[in-house]
């Protein structure tokens, strides 16, 4: 008798990410609003920041996006093979990509070398119809596109592919390094050399459909770098790229959720998890929580992330495992099966992302972009 795999779509899992689309659609029209209007690119790369790359895709488009942008070109190709019809930009490449079929399904893709001119033009001749292509400046971030030695010979090479009818210039773009450092000097020179490349482009004979700068922090809080596009990513799922600046009425879309898997009550010194590296004060109710580090929960949260459990917030006791971490219920009542929020909105006095963030010395993006697959997405608000 052949082998044949369970059918597990139907059984429970003991960690799971709630992910509320409704408020994706809310952060995604508020931004565009905040943003006067402008046409909004929303970044679904990675998961859409761990929450679902097709799925947010949807709300975000709903809620008023009518781009999409992506880091890798196979997520662009699995935004095409969804149905996904918008315009997408694909922002990273190396060479010996499947060029050829992006150009065929009509991705849009970036060049900020002559290299990935040359090859997208010549994908294009295989594929029989133009690339279309936004060329990117390196504006003073040093990742990325061509710097300002480079560009001209950047220009002029799209030019050429155009005029051979194998590209479509369509976007002139760039990205900020210090956005989220309001007052930053770097934010006014790349905005600067923005300008300038733009103009040296159009100069030259570019006739760009967009020219885009803004990434979140920029459009909740620099007009004047919104140009005719704007590109929220982690702001589109509710969390805020400047928190010292307050949440922007934004809501967080995650809410990673785990069910108690065993209750034990302990004695006094008694040693917990890896290492003994907390040991209990006084006898105490221990509750296992099936959520580790293969889950996204970070290692180094160990003795330091707070969760929500019976009510009120409660540190981790001991060293975060690959697969479970405990969690001290001291005297409080607590069975198997019994809700834990890791984080979420807040709306229960759970810790949000930005809580765990903070406390690790990171990013809320690193958060919620790092739960892994392993972790159910339960799609809410559809």
């Amino acid at each position: 008798m052949a082998w044949e795999p369970a059918d597990v779509t139907n059984v429970n899992s003991p960690a799971q990410a709630r992910v509320d689309l409704q408020a994706i659609r809310d952060n995604v029209a508020l931004l565009r609003e905040r943003a006067g209007g402008t046409a909004v690119m929303a970044m679904v790369k990675a998961e859409a920041y761990g929450h679902g790359m097709v799925e947010a895709a949807a709300a975000a488009l709903s809620g008023g996006a009518t781009w999409l942008g992506v880091a890798k070109l196979s997520e662009g190709l699995l935004l095409r093979a969804a149905g996904v019809r918008a315009p997408v930009l694909v922002c990273v490449g190396v060479p010996g990509e499947p060029y050829a079929e992006a150009v065929t399904v009509g991705l849009d893709l970036t060049a900020g070398t002559l290299w990935q001119v040359e090859e997208i033009a010549a994908a294009a001749g295989t594929a029989g119809r133009p690339a279309r292509v936004h060329l990117k400046a390196d504006t003073g971030m040093s990742r990325g596109g061509a710097g300002p030695s480079d560009w001209p010979a950047v220009v002029d090479a799209a030019l050429a592919a155009q005029a051979e009818g194998l590209i479509d210039v369509v976007g002139i773009y760039s990205h900020f390094a210090c956005a989220d450092a309001p007052g930053d000097p770097s934010i006014a020179r790349q905005l600067g050399v923005f300008k300038e490349a733009v103009e040296l482009a159009e100069k030259a004979g570019v006739r760009p459909e967009v020219r885009h700068l803004a990434n979140s922090a920029a459009i909740l809080t620099l007009p004047e770098a919104r140009y005719d596009l704007v590109r929220p990513g982690i702001a589109a799922y509710g969390l805020s790229p400047v928190p010292e600046l307050g949440a922007f009425g934004l809501r967080p879309a995650m809410t990673l959720t785990a069910a108690v898997a065993a209750v034990k009550r302990v004695a006094a010194g008694s040693g917990v998890s890896y290492g003994h590296t907390y040991v209990t004060p006084r006898e105490t109710t221990l509750a296992l929580v099936p959520a580790g580090y293969g889950d996204g929960v970070p290692r180094q949260g160990s003795n330091l992330l707070e969760v929500l459990a019976g009510g009120r917030r409660r540190r981790i006791a001991g060293r975060v495992c690959m697969d479970q971490f405990v969690i001290d219920m001291e005297d409080e009542a607590v069975s198997s099966g019994d809700e834990v929020i890791l984080f979420g909105p807040g709306d229960s006095g759970e810790p949000t992302a930005q809580d765990w963030a903070r406390a690790l010395g990171t990013i809320s993006y690193e958060i919620v972009t790092r739960i892994g697959s392993r972790v159910p997405r339960v799609y809410e608000g559809r």
